[in-house]
Order: structure tokens, then C-alpha cells, then sequence
């Protein structure tokens, strides 16, 4: 089977990539530096295609040939200050160049694709709200629920395509890169601890999880629709602290003000700040398996592997 995959480059696409090839697929990859990701990806399996301007179609060769979509660009959100101009970049690298995908596929592809698979984010649900959200709970306001919301309406307008999923993503945990990255510095310093209070919670899910779960998105029929990937234990931030503390063998004494993060950050602070409780309803019914359930499972596996 020949797939296209947006984002490959990224954090989570190229462990995805990387385990999909392992399964035997043919995979096109759409990005903004070909070479670049044929430097990532020499196998003979993997053909890149340059799409440097996402407010314009992708290049048609890129869907020829192909059964299944997996759509994972976007700017990282936690990059910089939320900027008007960063907003709108945000948005461009998701909700346009998902409806540009959409056009070509729907304008040139001859037959449906077996799927189309879509990331999105929990951040589409309320914030600091005592309730835990599942994929029944209405959306949110602010923000990031209003990009989330327009990033998904993106794909509305596809039907050439046996089935859709949304995969509406946690903060993903990886020593390697995302959050936990940047997490790193002063707890590897022993210098780390709970932000303000601590009280806050976060709705996580470990890489390879993340990835297992595409995969079996792609794979399995029996998945239609919206799903949160997330573990199914979201953590306070005072435990989280302490979890990681233990993985690196380091005190987490030290608290962290509110204040200087949101001086620093700006509107992006409420990524760090914000509460937000969200399990999934419908993974279970399916029997998708998580390997790491808890946090401390999760941190004791990326730092201990």
C-alpha cells in the first residue's frame, strides 16, 4: 500500500514514517525541504514531494497512486509568542493546507482512499473546568479551541474517502523532543518543581502510544471518526513533577511562579498553565491497548530504555 503522509519530518511523524515503512507501506511524503527528508528517509520506499507554499495546492504527483492519507503538519503551537503573526501561521499550516489537500484530492483523485486520517488536539475542549472531557463534550472557547475547530472543519468538505479519522492529540512525552525537551534543563539540575500550585492537569500520551495509534488507525477498519490520544490517566502537575523527578533521580523542591511564564510567554503561557482533564470514550471500545497507562510507567520507560 502507497500513503501519503503531511508532516513526516516532525516529531511524531518520523517515528510514525519510520514504523510504517517497517510494515511493508510505499509512503509519499508532502514538506517543505524534499531534501531534507530524503536525507531522513533513504529507503527506496519513500518518494518526497516539495510543497513549500501551503495556501496553494500540494503537487499532484503526490496523491497519485496512493490508498490512505495521514495528515500531520502544523507549525509547532509552543514555538514562539502568540503573535498575530504566529496565529496566523498556526493556522495556515493547518486549517489551509488541510483544505488545499482536501481540493486536490477530491478534484483529481480517481478513486476514494481506503482513509484519511487527521491530527487535531484536546486543546479543542474547555480549560480549567472540574469536568473530565471524552470525545462526547462539547468544545471549548479561546484560542486554541477556535483553531482546533477550524483544523477539523478543514477536512469537511472530503468524500472521496472509504472512512475519516481525527486523532485529537495530549502533550506527547519524548526525551527526544516536545515538551518534555524543553521540561529537561533545570530538572536535570535538580532545579525543577511544580508549577504554582500544582493543581493543574495535564492530558498526556507517550510517543510510541502516539504512534501505535496511528498505525492501527491506518490499519484497522474498525476506526472511523474522532478519538482523543491520550492516556487514560491524565496527571496533576504537582505528581507529574514528582514522577519526573524520580525517573531522573532528582529533588523537585523547587516551585514554579506563574508570574515570569506568563511575562515570558504571553497568550502561549496557557498551554504550560491551563487544566485540562481529557480521557478517551471510544479507544477503549475498541480495544486499543496503551502501554504506558500511567505517568510514571511512561517517564520510566523514556528515561530507562
Amino acid at each position: 500500500m502507497k500513503i501519503l503522509i503531511t508532516g513526516a519530518t516532525g516529531f511524531v511523524g518520523k517515528k510514525l514514517t519510520a514504523k510504517l515503512l517497517s510494515k511493508g507501506f510505499e509512503i509519499n511524503i508532502l514538506t517543505r525541504d524534499a531534501l531534507k527528508a530524503k536525507a531522513l528517509f533513504p529507503q527506496a520506499k519513500v518518494f518526497a514531494f516539495e510543497w513549500k507554499n501551503n495556501l496553494e495546492l500540494p503537487p499532484l504527483e503526490s496523491i497519485q497512486g496512493i490508498s490512505g492519507v495521514i495528515n500531520l503538519m502544523g507549525e509547532n503551537i509552543a514555538a514562539k509568542r502568540w503573535s498575530d503573526e504566529q496565529k496566523k501561521i498556526l493556522k495556515e499550516s493547518r486549517v489551509d493546507s488541510t483544505q488545499n489537500l482536501v481540493k486536490l484530492i477530491e478534484s483529481h483523485l480517481a478513486s476514494p482512499l481506503d482513509f484519511f486520517i487527521s491530527s487535531s488536539a484536546v486543546g479543542i475542549y474547555p480549560v480549567n473546568s472540574t469536568k473530565t472531557s471524552n470525545e462526547d463534550s462539547i468544545p471549548g472557547n479561546g484560542f486554541l479551541a477556535e483553531l482546533c475547530k477550524q483544523w477539523e472543519a478543514a477536512s469537511d468538505g472530503l468524500t472521496k474517502t472509504k472512512r475519516k479519522v481525527i486523532i485529537r492529540t495530549g502533550v506527547v512525552l519524548e526525551k527526544s523532543d516536545g515538551a518534555l525537551k524543553k521540561m529537561l534543563p533545570p530538572f536535570q539540575l535538580g532545579l525543577g518543581g511544580p508549577i504554582g500550585d500544582g493543581n493543574q492537569v495535564m492530558s498526556w500520551i507517550e510517543l510510541d502510544d502516539l504512534v501505535n495509534l496511528y498505525a492501527s488507525a491506518a490499519t484497522d477498519e474498525k476506526f472511523s471518526g474522532i478519538y482523543n490520544g491520550v492516556a487514560p490517566t491524565p496527571v496533576n502537575n504537582f505528581d507529574f513533577t514528582k514522577a519526573l523527578g524520580h525517573a531522573l533521580h532528582r529533588p523537585t523542591i523547587f516551585p514554579v511562579p506563574t508570574l515570569p511564564l506568563k511575562l515570558a510567554f504571553g497568550e502561549m503561557a496557557s498551554v504550560i498553565l491551563d487544566s485540562q482533564s481529557v480521557v478517551s470514550k471510544r479507544l477503549p471500545e475498541l480495544g486499543f491497548h496503551f502501554q504506558y497507562e500511567t505517568i510514571e510507567s511512561a517517564l520510566n520507560a523514556i528515561f530507562h530504555k
